[in-house]
């Protein structure tokens, strides 16, 4: 049976948006989910060779400080530094694979009116490289400069917190939706940021605060995600100090350890990918509502059935 299509063309209140998202997922959910997987199946066995050899680095030194006068060994410092630097750099990778997974995922549903192909998605990822390469440099940039400003913001009690945390929804906005224009109309650099800035901050109040309901909406969803390995390793390590057993230099300890990191980063990452879904919904809508695309397509078609 084919799902039904949902057109994300519209204009719309804030909160039919956010009900747009939810329906979108509800609708895809299991279609973008195996898609996602495909192109995440690499990520997700580094990320999980990573954070074994992190996991085993820090339980290697956690053992060996309430241990003392027990020999030293660098193995368990290259695990951790080994670990932690490949984890940054699949984090890194990872983030501009889904941003753009999503992007090009959202508008090709909205192209194709919902039949969204794995060929089409690379297809697109590949035809604006290019460009999302430019735009992750301009955007680590912009980065450094927030953290810059975070620093001096850090200062001003309240005021100051309250000031980061727009900042930081503004430019997660910003960066989303220029995202989307790349992929909507393959658009340059210059023109995807020009774009994103003028649908940021003409719609300044209602992007951040859709950006700050999306980001707990998906926290919880992260949560009740990592609620069942964390239940678990809860549990484990509470009958592992009553029954006294030395958790810190046990295999299989690790092991469990180990899966339960690799579920909270990749739970983080899918709540990454899962937001660019959200700013890929509003695109659509403050497109609609500055072009009337969608309107404009609709009234032509009365006119020739007329």
């Amino acid at each position: 049976m084919e799902k039904p299509y949902l057109e994300l063309r519209t204009r719309n209140s804030f909160g039919d948006i956010v009900n747009n998202y939810f329906t979108f997922l509800k609708l895809n959910f299991k279609h973008y989910t195996n898609l996602y997987l495909r192109y995440n199946t690499i990520s997700i066995i580094l990320t999980l060779i990573g954070s074994y050899l992190l996991v085993t680095g820090f339980m290697g030194l956690a053992s060996r400080d309430f241990r003392f006068g027990m020999e030293t060994t660098m193995d368990n410092d290259w695990y951790l530094i080994a670990g932690g630097f490949l984890l940054i750099i699949i984090l890194f990778i990872t983030a501009i694979l889904n941003y753009s997974f999503s992007s090009a995922y959202i508008s090709e549903y909205v192209k194709q009116e919902g039949q969204v192909t794995s060929p089409n998605i690379w297809s697109a990822i590949k035809k604006n490289f290019g460009t999302i390469i430019l735009f992750v440099l301009i955007g680590i940039a912009m980065y450094i400069g927030y953290l810059i400003v975070s620093v001096v913001l850090a200062f001003i009690p309240l005021l100051g917190m309250l000031a980061q945390y727009a900042i930081s929804f503004t430019l997660n906005a910003l960066f989303g939706l220029s995202f989307m224009a790349i992929f909507s109309a393959n658009k340059s650099v210059g023109e995807a940021l020009s774009e994103g800035w003028s649908y940021t901050f003409s719609n300044f109040i209602r992007v951040v605060f859709y950006g700050l309901v999306i980001g707990i909406l998906n926290l919880m969803l992260t949560f009740l995600i990592l609620s069942i390995p964390g239940f678990i390793i809860a549990i484990y390590t509470y009958f592992s100090v009553e029954s006294e057993v030395d958790f810190l230099t046990s295999n299989f300890a690790t092991i469990v350890f180990t899966l339960g990191f690799t579920t909270f980063i990749l739970a983080f990452i899918f709540s990454q990918a899962l937001s660019q879904v959200a700013y890929g919904v509003l695109f659509f809508n403050l497109h609609e509502e500055k072009h009337n695309t969608y309107l404009r397509e609709r009234i032509e078609q009365i006119g020739v059935n007329d």
